[in-house]
């Protein structure tokens, strides 16, 4: 397929709900942040409640993430869309370990995120080979013009969603396109589209961020000031708490934060759930 130019990003985006590819860095910078990631997965290798938080909030704990959710490439891809004035309201990390069984089933991203509008938009940077062996993202085009839909939560054990929540309606599967990225390349989604992953079936990990752009004007529902970096122009509204670039790489203020803000995704993302033990946060 060929790579989205910023001509062509807002109109399909508009269409489909969603586009890619879109070159963000080179294949050395994108296996450099990685590298990044992985030594610091081994260095919390003992500490569950950090991993759990690096693998939530990456960019709040590595400068190399950091500097990915800011990257100019993916700014003015964004822009296109939202226009100039960007916050990142979460980056969280899809892994799938080589021959896992996870997959993410049918959903639409904005169904738990307690926000008061659906003018997001999220980012998927890949850090490894997203394709149809590995479990790359496949998105039902033009779903995104639906309102959200009834979900089930499954809390599903090989399900990598916060609460296995899937559809519960029915979904034209045989309509998905295969979001295929290269390393270091993105897709762009609405947060109403219907789309899933399935399994990865290679020997090599299948590592994405899930970077969710949101304009300063929006807010949580329940009043709360999450934790949020502004990327890009200004933020006129202060409805969010916002965070600087990390104090240092993996640093124990920015761990703080993070604890701080985990209260607050846990009562968001879990509401009327019957535990708020799921895969995140």
């Amino acid at each position: 397929m060929a790579v989205a130019t910023s001509s062509s990003i807002a109109e399909t985006y508009a269409r489909d709900g969603f586009v890619f590819p879109i070159d963000v860095v080179s294949e050395a910078d994108a296996q450099a942040a990685r590298a990044d990631l992985e030594a610091a997965e081994a260095e919390l290798a003992g500490d569950a409640e950090k991993l759990a938080l690096l693998h939530s909030y990456p960019d709040r704990l590595l400068p190399s993430f950091d500097r990915l959710v800011r990257n100019p490439a993916l700014i003015s891809a964004v822009s296109e869309v939202m226009g100039p004035d960007l916050m990142v309201w979460s980056s969280g990390l899809f892994i799938k370990e080589a021959n896992s069984p996870k997959i993410v089933s049918w959903h639409q991203d904005l169904t738990y995120w307690g926000l008061d509008d659906a003018d997001e938009v999220t980012a998927w940077v890949a850090l490894s080979p997203s394709n149809v062996e590995s479990g790359c993202m496949q998105f039902v085009p033009g779903s995104h013009t639906r309102n959200l839909v009834p979900h089930t939560d499954t809390f599903d054990e090989n399900n990598l969603l916060t609460r296995g929540q899937e559809i519960a309606v029915e979904v034209a599967e045989d309509e998905g396109v295969d979001a295929v990225l290269k390393t270091g390349q993105a897709s762009l989604h609405h947060g109403h589209l219907f789309h899933a992953s399935g399994p990865n079936r290679t020997d090599d990990r299948r590592i994405g961020s899930a970077i969710r752009y949101i304009p300063p004007s929006m807010k949580q529902r329940s009043g709360d000031r999450s934790l949020v970096a502004l990327v890009s122009g200004e933020d006129r509204f202060g409805n969010f708490t916002i965070a600087g670039p990390p104090r240092g790489r993996l640093a124990e203020e920015d761990f703080a934060l993070c604890r701080a803000d985990v209260e607050i995704k846990r009562r968001v993302l879990y509401e009327g759930a019957e535990t708020n033990q799921g895969k995140r946060y």
